[in-house]
């Protein structure tokens, strides 16, 4: 695993390094967690909802594991569970961490609303929360992931200005995430607030569990309602439904039709770079896992979060949630070497194997 250099946006971060580190206790944190002040010897349960996006075991996991390593000298343990887009089994896992006494958890949910009692669980038994990339519901203690909303704008802007004067007279498919993730319901806010009354909307669809294989089936659909002649674009809200509606396309005959996408899968950048996807959006893992850590080993050392999260959040369960909004980048074949490549998530050649080097070459790529 590289470890990446992560420069995008890194002076807006101003994450404190040191913070992890400082003597200062936070009297209000510390009480309202039950956390006593412990040495580097902690355990951080990690617990992620799928393994379908490449992210979670590419990047997240390990990238969380190395920190919590890096910023306990080496004796911090870090015990992993994934969901598997399960919610019932996230709720179980998360029990079975308390039983084991972790000192903190780390949990991406799988189904926001449906963790809150295993959270409440985890609280009442003195063990801090960190809430990862999705807002979970319940006693959450800290907050880091990307500003959703901006993902939503930033595919927007990016497919109207491929479209051109095309959005006056065409149709565009919206194919959203999941309904039981609050991102999905923030990146299709950010979306709307960009396209609408810009472009028409001819069909538009929340995709269960985010899976390629229902976008597929969903995009198929609106294919069929709308005529193939009709569509002159798709939103996609992750390069997985991507894959999955670029099938579809391609199998009733259209081609040369921005599709975007989020994530910077490696099957999406190289979609990117022969251009059957439009875009992507690029979000460096590394700084959103790098302050996960940083949080969770706080917490778990009965240490401030002042120096780490400058900005509070409300969930609809609770309210001040400090927190980490990590900035993202619109990723087209014009920035793959200035993004991706730079920030070490993929070399030229992982992108550029057999069939994708001509298309490689093409935009530079080298």
């Amino acid at each position: 695993m590289r470890r990446a250099a992560v420069a995008i946006a890194a002076g807006a971060m101003a994450v404190s390094l040191a913070a992890c580190g400082s003597a200062k206790e936070s009297g209000d944190n510390a009480d309202s967690t039950g956390s006593a002040k412990k040495g580097d010897d902690i355990k951080v349960g990690l617990l992620l909802p799928e393994n379908a996006t490449a992210r979670y075991e590419k990047f997240d996991r390990p990238l969380i594991e190395e920190k919590v390593k890096e910023l306990t000298n080496g004796k911090g343990e870090v015990v992993y569970a994934n969901a598997k887009q399960d919610a019932s089994t996230q709720n179980q896992q998360v029990d079975t961490m308390v039983t084991n006494k972790v000192d903190v958890l780390i949990v991406d949910a799988v189904d926001s609303k449906a963790i809150a009692g295993s959270v409440k669980k985890a609280k009442d038994a003195g063990i801090p929360v960190v809430a990862y990339d999705r807002l979970a519901e319940g006693p959450i203690d800290a907050y880091t992931s990307f500003d959703n909303e901006t993902v939503g704008k930033t595919q927007g802007e990016a497919l109207l200005k491929a479209l051109g004067d095309k959005a006056k007279d065409g149709q565009i498919v919206m194919m959203n995430g999941s309904s039981t993730d609050p991102n999905a319901a923030q990146f299709k806010k950010g979306a709307h607030s960009v396209l609408d009354g810009k472009v028409k909307i001819g069909r538009e669809y929340d995709t269960k569990e985010w899976k390629p294989e229902n976008a597929n089936s969903n995009m198929e659909g609106a294919i069929s309602a709308l005529g193939k002649d009709k569509i002159v674009g798709v939103y996609s809200a992750n390069d997985g439904m991507a894959g999955g509606i670029i099938t579809a396309l391609k199998a009733a005959g259209i081609a040369d039709i921005p599709v975007t996408g989020q994530d910077a899968e490696l099957a999406g950048v190289q979609r990117i770079v022969t251009g059957e996807q439009y875009m992507s959006v690029y979000k460096p893992y590394p700084q959103e896992a790098d302050v996960a850590a940083e949080m969770a080993v706080a917490l778990a050392q009965g240490k401030s979060l002042d120096s780490i999260a400058k900005d509070k959040v409300d969930s609809p369960t609770t309210k001040a949630i400090p927190s980490v909004l990590v900035p993202v980048v619109s990723l087209t074949k014009d920035n793959i070497q200035d993004t991706v490549i730079k920030d070490g998530i993929y070399t030229v050649n992982e992108i550029c194997t057999g069939k994708y080097k001509a298309a490689c070459d093409k935009i530079g790529l080298k």
